[in-house]
């Protein structure tokens, strides 16, 4: 399946952090029930050469998502995402355009966008982005500076019927993970709720269990 039809049937979206086993709880979440795979690694990103740094740990999760039926998506780092022959990228709002990236990845790419607003969804959609990350909902250690919007932007997204896949994002839990599919969010983007858990596989398939279309 293409990746630009797999991404509408998509749900779960793990963002990885780093640890050193980190490949094992990845596989472990791909067992789960996670669509999507997304690298993100802050520190290495800041560093001349991340992406160098970065290549073997993004060929090794690719194929773990290959083999486990998920998309294998890069944070930010199209030329990374090049190198490691991810099927797409995540923007934030102040990287490059979508054509862009998929320019320079492939025509069938599936790149999204960040958005934490409904006027930056709207304006994601008209730009030809193939998914949207919506937040942040909840504070999270993981982007202590970002703005906190609440359940009132997921309510208000969710009333535009956007043409595209959205996964909510931002210190989504176990706990919260429930209001915020009864606000109207069609997936969940998760860091921590998935990776800390003792059992990430079974944490994955609790998850996914309160979205619509399970796998």
């Amino acid at each position: 399946m293409k990746p630009q039809r797999a991404i509408r049937g998509a749900r779960l979206l793990l963002v990885t952090d780093p640890r050193t086993d980190l490949a094992a709880r990845v596989e472990a979440a791909v067992r789960g029930g996670v669509d999507v795979v997304q690298l993100r690694d802050k520190r290495a990103a800041k560093e001349r050469e991340g992406g160098e740094e970065l290549l073997p740990l993004a060929e090794e999760l690719r194929e773990i998502c290959a083999r486990g039926g998920a998309l294998f998506t890069v944070n930010d780092d199209v030329e990374l995402a090049r190198l490691s022959a991810a099927v797409g990228v995540q923007l934030g709002q102040e990287d490059e355009p979508v054509a862009r990236a998929r320019e320079i990845l492939a025509p069938d790419a599936i790149v999204g966008r960040s958005a934490g607003t409904v006027e930056e969804a709207r304006d994601a959609v008209r730009e030809g982005a193939d998914y949207l990350g919506v937040g942040t909902v909840y504070a999270t250690p993981t982007k202590p500076d970002a703005d906190v919007a609440g359940l009132a932007l997921v309510e208000e997204v969710a009333r535009e019927n956007l043409p595209l896949p959205w996964f909510a994002i931002g210190g989504i839990t176990l706990e919260t993970a429930p209001e915020v599919a009864a606000a109207g969010a069609p997936g969940f983007a998760v860091v921590r709720a998935i990776l800390d858990a003792g059992d990430p596989e079974a944490a994955a398939r609790e998850l996914r269990s309160l979205l619509s279309t399970p796998r």
